[in-house]
């Protein structure tokens, strides 16, 4: 790890270092758990004094906060902050270029500088992989495909035919990424007839996808994934999905085929979108969620089916009263009889 003073951290994080400009920071870590030498952060004033308590070095904080009893830097996004020293004081490492003995490259490939194929990795004919791209161990990568420079393929990813993958992108591993999407028809006799899934995926820039996510190729043209998308594990993108840029898609979503995202979407985990369906620009769908119809740019929903999430409370905590709501309504039927009985009243009479 460098050594850098709070000073030169401050700079490279575009904060304002206060206390002693030449201390030395060596790490990064939680307050909680820092040790002499650590930066940690602080991303609301209320937590300051239990910071600085603790043995951090020093603290980064929101800009509103003058002065502290430890040496602080004052930041107007303390948690990005954070993330910006965690990648000065570990860098991400990366592995020496070259391709290894065991990969097989096929004809007419292309290959940028700095390039690392890693062992056992597999290239077809005619792909091209950009500058600086890694495609790690038991990776594989079909005809045609086209990898941006500075992407990351980490280990046992499939790439199918004619996928594009764009630059700074990075798969984790167990991704599939081209299969077919999941198209049948009915035959005269009932059986599922294959529709030929003659599409590609488009991945463009700054796109992240998290472990063992499934993105199925268009029937005819692209499955798209928009630029600055972050997808968590175990998402699974249906053919001719259309997702915007800067979406955040959490663990176990499941798009239906031609759902169309648009920008800024959030969508929680275990969502689950109906086929054909459009989510405006910036709607956010709460967690285990089943949206069934389309969804307004801006909306939040949740429930299922989906619903605006402020009516979803309504109706939750109307269902949490429902007990109470039976028994008092047993002990009103109780007490008409009661009453019917009194007057002498038969069943047919009283109604």
């Amino acid at each position: 790890m460098p050594a850098l003073t709070l000073e030169e951290v401050a700079r490279k994080l575009g904060g304002e270092a206060v206390g002693p400009k030449e201390l030395v920071i060596e790490g990064v870590s939680s307050y909680e758990t820092a040790g002499g030498s650590d930066l940690a952060f602080v991303d609301s004033p209320r937590l300051l004094p239990a910071a600085e308590r603790s043995r951090a070095a020093a603290l980064i904080v929101p800009r509103e906060v003058a002065s502290a009893a430890k040496p602080i830097i004052r930041a107007d996004n303390p948690r990005l902050a954070f993330a910006q020293a965690l990648e000065l004081f570990s860098p991400r490492r990366r592995p020496t270029p070259g391709v290894h003995p065991t990969a097989v490259v096929g004809a007419d490939v292309q290959l940028g500088g700095q390039v690392y194929v890693g062992p056992q990795v597999v290239i077809g004919d005619r792909a091209r992989v950009g500058r600086a791209a890694e495609l790690h161990a038991l990776t594989f990568v079909g005809d045609e495909v086209e990898i941006g420079e500075d992407t990351v393929i980490y280990p046992r990813v499939s790439v199918y035919h004619g996928v594009r993958i764009g630059k700074r992108c990075v798969i984790h591993s167990g991704c599939v990424i081209g299969g077919d999407g999941f198209g049948f028809v009915r035959g005269a006799h009932g059986e599922h007839v294959k529709v030929p899934q003659v599409g590609t995926v488009i991945i463009e820039d700054d796109v992240e996808i998290g472990a063992n996510c499934a993105i199925d190729r268009a029937t005819t043209d692209a499955t798209v994934i928009g630029r600055g998308t972050k997808m968590d594990n175990l998402v699974q993108v249906g053919h001719n999905v259309k997702i915007g840029r800067n979406c955040i898609i959490v663990a176990q979503v499941g798009l239906s085929g031609s759902v169309e995202i648009g920008d800024g979407v959030v969508l929680a985990g275990q969502a689950g979108i109906a086929d054909h369906i459009t989510i405006g620009p910036g709607a956010a769908v709460c967690a285990q969620a089943g949206v069934t119809g389309d969804v307004q740019a801006g909306m939040i929903v949740s429930g299922y089916p989906a619903r605006p999430h402020k009516e979803q409370l309504k109706t939750e905590a109307a269902v949490r009263r429902l007990p109470e709501a039976l028994a008092e309504l047993r002990r009103l039927r109780r007490r008409v009889q009661e009453l019917e009985e009194r007057l002498g009243l038969g069943q047919d009479e009283a109604s």
